[in-house]
């Protein structure tokens, strides 16, 4: 029996899960903590995967691997490959300002926001590399002169495992590089205009930087470190964790998967690039050849979080008091930018309760609108896919708050269409395990592993709820 490592380094810890390569089969698992914050040192995540492969029993048995990782996050190395600061993470909103700058630098407004869609098939916002870049640029000149290179944190942590020091050898795909700012994936090429523009350098200088190669979902790009007697591990090109989490749950055309973890994702696969120049979708690639247009919040499961501590209780009596209020929580509704907000692109919003009478000022209704809250903000995602011709043929729930009572029950609700829950699942880990036997088996397509069962949730469409949602998302105050 073949063994494949699928690896997940997320926002909030690395998970590693060790399958059959033919079947699927889990054989053994294991995991660790990365460290709170919006930077990070790197050497955390390599602390982390070290201890969650010794939790999964080493890695001496398999014949391959794959990392999927959180998306955005900027590593920039020095000439020697050394990490030349804390790694600024997807959820680092301090590049704010940047996202204008580079906007205005392209016609400005809605022009600005055409032409960077049109390039990259994204609109800026503070989670893509390229305003890190700047920011580092304007905020620290001494750092930004000394870069060499510049990977996200799959990358990073696929180069590590390998062993290397040449930073030559490292390797990415579409769907992490997609997320960049400074690559076309539509056609697969890098902007090394864009990169100079975001470092305030000519374009010249710009390719003298060592991007990693965007290797084939199906790749090799390289093995294990010999030294750790990992030199039979085929590595797998690996990806961003929303596409490896599309491939884990084997998503096709017309799929959508809605996935509230510490972010929430409204993710599609599309055979066609999608450009929306309202940035409402982000147009990145999928793991497997095709595209994965995005809508990206930064208030995921948080929200429901947040409202724990707020009512005292915990998450299945938060769902227990969402499901006794009516729909529409008495007329109050929750708009969820708790900690800014991606999409619509508010990085200094504030979340707000309105609506409020002494009807709603009770614990069911509270719980109600924080659940509803979330679920609008994520349903204005896929109405903005279904308005660019996206098509919609199935909603699958994921994620931790997928398993929220509430959150299966109200869904469907507030998209009005039925919603799929799969079993909960390691989707992102068990992407990479997929895509690691991939690579290892040589064949053009991923195999088709056993789909876990999956549960349907139907419920009648609320559609005044949406719609008073909608009425009332501008109605918030800025951070102080």
């Amino acid at each position: 029996m073949a063994l494949v490592a699928g690896i997940d380094s997320s926002t909030q810890s690395c998970k590693v899960v060790i399958r059959d390569a033919e079947t699927g089969a889990l054989v053994r698992s294991g995991s660790a903590k990365h460290p709170v914050g919006t930077e990070v040192d790197p050497q955390a995540w390599w602390d982390a995967f070290l201890e969650a492969v010794d939790a999964a029993g080493g890695l001496n048995d398999v014949a391959a691997a794959a990392v999927g990782g959180q998306q955005h996050g900027m590593v920039a190395l020095d000439a020697s490959g050394d990490v030349i600061r804390d790694a600024l993470l997807w959820n680092d909103t301090r590049s704010a300002e940047a996202v204008q700058q580079l906007i205005n630098e392209y016609g400005g407004g809605d022009q600005g926001k055409a032409a960077w869609a049109r390039m990259v098939g994204s609109v800026p916002v503070p989670s893509l590399t390229v305003t890190k870049l700047r920011w580092m640029a304007d905020a620290e000149p001494q750092n930004a002169q000394k870069v060499a290179a510049v990977a996200l944190p799959h990358d990073w942590l696929t180069w590590k495992i390998s062993g290397s020091d040449r930073l030559e050898d490292l390797a990415t795909d579409r769907s992490e590089v997609s997320g960049t700012g400074y690559y076309d994936p539509a056609t697969g090429e890098y902007r090394y205009d864009l990169l100079g523009s975001a470092l305030r350098i000519p374009e010249e200088q710009a390719r003298g930087i060592v991007l990693p190669r965007v290797a084939a979902a199906q790749e090799a790009v390289g093995t294990g470190d010999s030294a750790r007697g990992w030199d039979n591990l085929v590595l797998g090109p690996g990806g961003g964790d929303n596409a490896m989490g599309a491939l884990g749950i084997g998503m096709g055309t017309g799929d959508v998967s809605v996935s509230i973890g510490t972010s929430g994702v409204v993710a599609a696969t599309s055979p066609i690039p999608i450009q929306d120049p309202s940035g409402m979708i982000a147009g990145f690639a999928s793991a497997t050849g095709e595209f994965l247009p995005l809508a990206v919040t930064l208030n995921g499961s948080r929200v429901l979080d947040g409202a724990c501590r707020m009512l005292g209780v915990d998450h299945d009596q938060l769902a227990e008091m969402a499901l006794t209020a009516e729909p529409g929580a008495n007329g109050m509704t929750m708009v969820p930018y708790l900690e800014g907000e991606r999409t619509p692109n508010l990085p200094h919003a504030t979340g707000s309760f309105i609506g409020m009478s002494l009807a709603s000022m009770n614990p069911q209704d509270v719980a109600r609108a924080a659940v509803e809250g979330l679920l609008c903000l994520l349903a204005d995602g896929l109405e903005a896919m279904t308005d660019m011709g996206v098509p919609v043929n199935s909603i699958q729930l994921i994620g931790g708050a997928a398993k929220n009572p509430a959150v299966q029950q109200i869904a469907p609700a507030i998209f009005g269409r039925d919603v799929l829950v799969p079993e909960p699942g390691e989707y992102v880990a068990d992407g990479a395990a997929r895509q690691a036997a991939w690579v290892l088996s040589g064949s053009p397509t991923a195999p088709q592993w056993t789909a876990s069962e999956v549960t349907t949730f139907t419920a009648e469409p609320t559609r005044f709820v949406r719609e008073r949602y909608s009425q009332r998302r501008h109605l918030f105050t800025q951070r102080a």
